[in-house]
């Protein structure tokens, strides 16, 4: 799926625990213009769980979620409203 999806933005959490995995995608995705893509690598787990779920319900749209084959994936979210 990374092929076929471009990021306008990256972000790397794995360095965080929940909730703050969530609370910094949303503070990088709050700085990108409607309809951009940030791809977002996260560890597996509750961030996986987690992340996802949070941004759908923000009403974002989650586009996917690659395994990096390293114990992290990458999600890829488009940003929805302003």
């Amino acid at each position: 799926m990374a092929e076929t999806i471009k990021a306008d933005e990256n972000v790397d959490v794995t360095s965080l625990v929940c909730p703050n995995t969530f609370v910094k995608t949303k503070v990088v995705l709050d700085e990108l213009d409607e309809g951009q893509i940030l791809a977002v690598r996260l560890n597996d787990g509750e961030p996986v769980q987690n992340v996802p779920r949070s941004l759908k319900e923000e009403g974002h749209e989650v586009l996917g979620l690659d395994s990096n084959g390293d114990g992290t994936f990458t999600l890829y979210v488009r940003k929805v409203g302003d």
